[in-house]
């Protein structure tokens, strides 16, 4: 049977969590079997947990977005950390830089990157990056900071956006390279290139919900059952059929996610 993993969606933000049953019915008929729920606040975290209980094959990871941590990151992190260390989460993030947009000083993004790092460490857990206009710091301190028994731990970065070079350089670091709707966008040529030549092994599919709806679906709020229009855009770029692209960015992610045995 063919099954669609979207490996991060914001289920429980404002925009979705009053739709939640509507929404997950769609993502079934449409043979979403996981999500990946992405907690970036209190009350997303307290949804979060709360989902999990009902509906068990949706997942749970947490952290601050590096565009809140400068006013939220002190506040939440012991939270999410007592989450991690309970075992009430599949990964930490999504943490990283941002230095497009900015929202929080560049010291204090990167400051949280490496308390959540570690936190990941500690807890055996993998990492979702968000990593935007600030590739260079980034890997810089993923080298430093985010290494196990002489390789680099384990971590994905989520709704990728960089150059050919930059995923190259996630690629060399055997990390997983996530794509979301952005990849179907018209103007989105060195992306449709970075969708070739990523290994099928090292690949994840993604919504990133309530944003960045796949082109037939523009201008609508995203959710998850619309991977499955992102799907079938990079199987036509890597020439292989959907069920092949399907099945294995599925099992990408339960390896990543320790869903299954590594």
């Amino acid at each position: 049977m063919v099954t669609f993993f979207d490996s991060h969606a914001h289920l429980t933000s404002e925009a979705l969590h009053n739709h939640l049953e509507n929404i997950l019915s769609r993502a079934q008929q449409m043979q979403v079997t996981n999500i990946m729920n992405i907690c970036t606040d209190q009350a997303s975290l307290e949804r979060g947990l709360k989902l999990s209980e009902r509906q068990p094959w949706i997942y749970q990871a947490g952290a601050t977005t590096p565009h809140d941590v400068e006013t939220q990151g002190e506040q939440m992190f012991e939270q999410f950390a007592d989450c991690a260390r309970k075992g009430l989460f599949k990964a930490i993030g999504e943490t990283g830089l941002d230095y497009y947009y900015e929202h929080s000083n560049r010291k204090i993004q990167k400051e949280f990157l490496r308390r959540y790092l570690h936190l990941a460490l500690d807890c055996y857990l993998p990492v979702v990056i968000h990593c935007r206009e600030a590739f260079a710091d980034f890997f810089e301190i993923l080298d430093q900071e985010y290494v196990s028994n002489g390789k680099h731990a384990p971590g994905v970065l989520h709704c990728f956006t960089g150059t050919l070079a930059e995923a190259e350089e996630v690629i060399k670091r055997g990390w997983m390279l996530s794509l979301s709707g952005i990849v179907t966008f018209k103007k989105s040529i060195e992306l449709q290139e970075v969708a070739k030549i990523v290994p099928l092994n090292q690949l994840l599919i993604e919504t990133d919900s309530p944003y960045l709806a796949p082109q037939k679906h523009r201008g609508h709020t995203n959710e998850p059952s619309f991977v499955v229009e992102t799907a079938k855009f990079i199987a036509q770029l890597k020439g292989i059929e959907l069920d092949v692209l399907a099945n294995a960015t599925t099992q990408n992610a339960r390896h990543l996610f320790k869903l299954i045995e590594n």
